[in-house]
């Protein structure tokens, strides 16, 4: 499997490209601000067709290249139901205003076609199975992509802003929850195997075995203590 992934925008967010091999589809995970060139590359630099993007949740820094990106490939955007508002209307989405420089460099809105994710769901994508789990905490809507192991493949999770090397996401944003992000995290991550590469919207990559015994929010969790006072990111 091929995994092309760069950091783009004022956020550094990371967005990825996905595909069986080079030179085959592709989907493209959550291109925010200023992704849209990187895609380009990355698409020439690997011979790639992309055929969908994905989004992990709705915030401008993960979505704010959706339309440009759609439009030059003709592809559909898949998104929770509950984020969906979010690509029209990104102020409401974070609860203040981004002034009116940034805001000219946005294209805000959705594209042609989008298509929602449930909770559960197997994407079959560019030969790629991505199982969606419903994640919420972040935001209301936000989701994580697993890949299964594959031979020597280890399994992959695209985790959004649900969990960093380290740390987790933010939860003081319209939408967000701090109960419902510890429960996703035991949800979603705790039943992983150790092997599981972590991409995150942000940030180095880890594997669920480090972030185990390393990250406050899981252990946590894990251990039945609950929260922790430790720092928290994403946008």
């Amino acid at each position: 499997m091929l995994i092309a992934g760069f950091p783009a925008g004022a956020w550094g967010t990371n967005c990825y490209l996905v595909a069986p091999a080079a030179g085959e589809e592709c989907v493209i995970v959550d291109p925010g601000h200023q992704a849209a060139d990187g895609v380009a590359e990355t698409v020439a630099k690997h011979r790639l067709k992309p055929v969908a993007v994905v989004l992990t949740h709705g915030h401008i820094d993960h979505v704010a290249s959706v339309v440009p990106v759609c439009g030059a490939h003709d592809v559909p955007a898949w998104i929770h139901p509950s984020d969906r508002y979010m690509m029209s209307d990104p102020e409401k989405a974070l609860g203040r205003s981004f002034g009116a420089r940034l805001m000219g460099e946005l294209t805000v809105g959705e594209p042609s076609d989008v298509h929602e994710l449930t909770d559960g769901a197997k994407l079959d994508l560019a030969g790629l199975e991505l199982t969606v789990s419903h994640a919420p905490g972040h935001t209301k809507g936000s989701v994580t992509f697993g890949t299964p192991e594959t031979g020597d493949v280890p399994p992959v999770l695209f985790s959004g802003d649900l969990i960093f090397a380290g740390s987790v996401g933010r939860t003081d944003l319209p939408g967000g929850d701090q109960g419902e992000l510890l429960e996703s995290l035991a949800r979603v991550c705790l039943p992983l195997d150790d092997s599981t590469v972590v991409l995150s919207g942000h940030g180095p990559q880890t594997t669920i075995g480090r972030e185990r015994t390393t990250n406050p929010y899981l252990r946590a969790v894990a251990t039945g203590l609950g929260s922790t006072d430790a720092p928290r990111r994403g946008m």
